[in-house]
């Protein structure tokens, strides 16, 4: 796994938190008491429940791997940040030719495009950190490049 910073609100922590915790007390034993089962079942060779049961384990466990890795390297994005220029956790209100849009900058576990939540990883993200009030920012993306000017930050 790597150990590169999760940026995470502390909300999406909890978040996280809870379905590790989920993932060990309650969905961990289920498999494990699913495939138990299936191989009372007899001949494991043609046993579709119990190679069901061996597939969930493995997402289970992946997932357990992956949510403990986040959690791990997570570091929590400041509630009281700045206002002068945008960072992770700024809402940022941009202006380009398609009107005024609004995007809060995440970390990538909390990302959701739809909502307006991107990453800072992303390449609109990537662009807008570190960028002050009335300054203009041209993103590169496949479809093209942006140019959006910062109308505000909060």
């Amino acid at each position: 796994m790597n150990s590169k910073p999760t940026y995470l609100s502390k909300d999406g922590l909890e978040k996280l938190r809870a379905e590790l915790a989920e993932m060990v007390t309650r969905k961990r034993p289920e498999v494990a008491q699913r495939i138990h089962d299936a191989k009372e079942h007899g001949d494991l060779s043609e046993n579709a429940e119990y190679e069901d049961a061996k597939n969930e384990q493995a997402f289970v466990e992946g997932r357990i791997q992956t949510l403990e890795a986040l959690i791990k390297n997570a570091t929590i994005i400041g509630e009281n940040h700045s206002t002068d220029h945008v960072q992770i956790g700024s809402t940022v209100k941009v202006r380009s030719d398609d009107g005024e849009e609004s995007f809060t900058i995440v970390g990538s576990a909390e990302a959701k495009p739809g909502e307006g939540r991107i990453s800072n990883e992303s390449p609109v993200g990537r662009a807008l950190l570190g960028k002050k009030k009335g300054e203009k920012v041209v993103v590169r993306v496949p479809a093209g490049d942006f140019t959006y000017k910062v109308v505000g930050i909060s």
